[in-house]
């Protein structure tokens, strides 16, 4: 098994002023488990795919280095190198974002993949697909197309890839970020096993935090810009610097924020977009992912989609957006979501790009979706120069959102090289740009610390106390019991429940 040992480490992306890290020094002993804690934008992330080899400090590389990154003393992008050479897996890393660990259009192709890439033996290939597509409980077969998965499944799908290297330092970056709590709770227990099992040394980056404390060792803590800023016993760590650690944005069990005071959930406000009978598919498919759905969306209140992975949550968000048809059924926008424009058809869905932006704001499930600009500043005036207004209210609403969502500091950054809970708050802030009446989120919570989840619900409340309308697909119940007037339950294409709430 391997050690890993960082003196005096730091790096820093190209084109950025700031270190993501700093002067970090840590060991972590063969088998050990660490959960890696910070604020969003500490460097956590930075941290994982550094050990994997990952980063590129030469000259025409993606940054530059400081201090040094050793696996069992070789420096870290050496040893990833000779371990593929040699037909095993030194690392194995979870990508943040599973849709970019995604590169096959078959599920066990996909797995497959990483086997082939690192010369494992062609007998030995098949089964150890087969195994950890059982394992992970994917519940679909090789042959499954990739594109038709939920974000959830498409985690567990990236997380086979990875157990399938079987590797000595296995990498996980918010590996239950896109799952339903259930299957977050069955993921926890897998890996659990398989570190037992095989002794792995294992480095996770987790904001649910409270489900791995069994499972670890060590808590480190690291700070923007910084290294390491606490180091032990998990237990000892948050008993100790909890508070402290939650007022820098630490998620820690004991120490969770709360959302704003309860709005009054009994006004009732005008219906501005209206589902009956509705059916919706997968993009390139016709097989309904959800039927039946009924549901007024309603000025002022906020109505959460939950469910399982797979259920249907980001599939009738899009359509509800207007950016996927249904398949059955009527959505249609009321006349107050229409406003005095009688030229626009009531489906939203055939409403021009300026026109849909301008009364419907969209957050996807991978903030990376909707991003078309190389700087975060130009990225939020997209929508507003779009529905032609001035520059001058251009830069005002620009720079008010850059200050609201703390991404001052970033404005002249690209958003491709953000941290994921840095990406996802650039997608709501160019949603929020064009001030439209009605907001569909895809899981608008997810990577943020413990402060920038309050700061965002707290964006949102104020958002419907103005009138605005919100959809949100979430498995974030704190976010549910923070903001939901209503509840949408979603099962499958033919069982579905409402609540009011």
């Amino acid at each position: 098994m391997t050690q890993i040992t960082a003196r005096g480490w730091g790096w820093r992306h190209s084109g950025r002023r700031a270190w993501a890290l700093r002067g970090v020094d840590l060991d972590v002993g063969s088998g050990e488990r660490v959960l890696l804690l910070g604020p969003s934008g500490a460097g956590k992330s930075t941290l994982l795919a550094a050990v994997a080899g990952l980063l590129d400090p030469g000259s025409d590389g993606n940054g530059e280095q400081e201090g040094t990154l050793l696996l069992d003393g070789v420096p870290a992008d050496r040893a990833r190198t000779a371990g593929v050479r040699a037909g095993r897996a030194r690392t194995g890393l979870l990508l943040q974002d599973p849709e970019a660990q995604t590169v096959l259009a078959r599920c066990g192709d996909d797995v497959a993949f990483g086997l082939e890439n690192h010369a494992v033996p062609p007998e030995e290939i098949w089964p150890r697909v087969d195994g950890a597509l059982d394992a992970v409980g994917l519940g679909v077969g090789r042959d499954h197309p990739t594109a038709r998965l939920s974000g959830g499944q498409r985690q567990r799908l990236a997380l086979a890839g990875v157990l399938a290297l079987r590797p000595e330092i296995l990498l996980m970056d918010e590996p239950t970020s896109m799952l339903d709590p259930d299957a977050g709770e069955q993921l926890a227990a897998l890996v659990g096993a398989l570190l037992s099992d095989t002794r792995a040394t294992c480095l996770l980056v987790e904001h649910r935090v409270a489900m791995w404390l069994d499972l670890v060792d060590r808590v480190v803590v690291l700070e923007p810009g910084g290294g390491v800023v606490a180091d032990g016993p998990s237990s000892e760590v948050l008993e100790q610097q909890g508070a402290a650690l939650a007022a820098r944005g630490v998620w820690v069990p004991g120490h969770l924020p709360t959302g704003p005071a309860r709005r009054d959930s009994g006004v009732v406000g005008e219906v501005l977009l209206r589902a009956e009978n509705l059916q919706v598919s997968r993009r390139g498919t016709t097989e309904p992912v959800l039927s039946g759905v009924d549901l007024d969306v309603v000025s002022g209140r906020a109505t959460a989609l939950v469910g399982p992975n797979g259920s249907g949550k980001s599939t009738l968000a899009l359509a509800l957006s207007g950016l996927a048809r249904h398949t059955g059924g009527d959505l249609v926008a009321q006349p107050p979501l229409l406003g005095e424009d009688t030229r626009l058809a009531a489906e939203p869905e055939r409403w021009r790009p300026r026109d849909l932006v301008r009364r419907i704001g969209s957050v996807f499930q991978d903030p990376r979706h909707q991003f078309v600009a190389s700087t975060v500043s130009d990225e939020l005036a997209v929508g507003p120069r779009r529905i032609g207004l001035p520059e001058s209210e251009v830069a005002a609403r620009t720079d008010d959102l850059l200050e609201r969502l703390r991404l001052v500091h970033l404005a002249r950054a690209n958003p491709f090289t953000l941290s994921g809970g840095e990406q996802r708050r650039v997608s709501v802030a160019t949603a929020l740009a064009t001030r439209p009446r009605l907001l569909v989120l895809d899981e608008p919570t997810f990577g943020q610390d413990a402060r920038t989840w309050a700061e965002l619900v707290a964006l949102l409340a104020g958002l419907l106390d103005d009138g605005a309308a919100l959809v949100t697909a979430t498995h974030d119940g704190a976010l549910v019991d923070a903001l939901a007037d209503d509840v949408l339950t979603l099962r499958s294409a033919a069982a579905m429940t409402g609540a009011a709430g």
